[in-house]
């Protein structure tokens, strides 16, 4: 999944992360805020990933109950509301 249409205008905005996660990340990174933006752009997608994932199996579980509604009416047609 391609980036969207982002603004690319940056600006600062405070996180709060543990000191150690921040002295473990730098032996691997010279720049923190670009790791990070990356890694949160990588959540996002899985995020956007897994959203269309349950909206696509609750269309298909929809579909299904269509169908035996279809085929063999409602079950609650058989009970009176009265």
């Amino acid at each position: 999944m391609s980036e969207p249409d982002i603004p690319n205008r940056k600006r600062p905005v405070n996180l709060t992360i543990s000191e150690g996660v921040v002295a473990l990340a730098r032996k691997y990174t010279d720049n923190l805020s670009a790791t990070t933006e990356r890694l949160l752009w990588e959540f996002v997608q899985q995020e956007q990933r897994t959203s269309l994932e349950q909206r696509r199996a609750a269309n298909a579980c929809a579909e299904g109950w269509n169908t035996v509604d279809t085929a063999l009416g409602s079950l609650a047609d058989e009970h009176s509301s009265l």
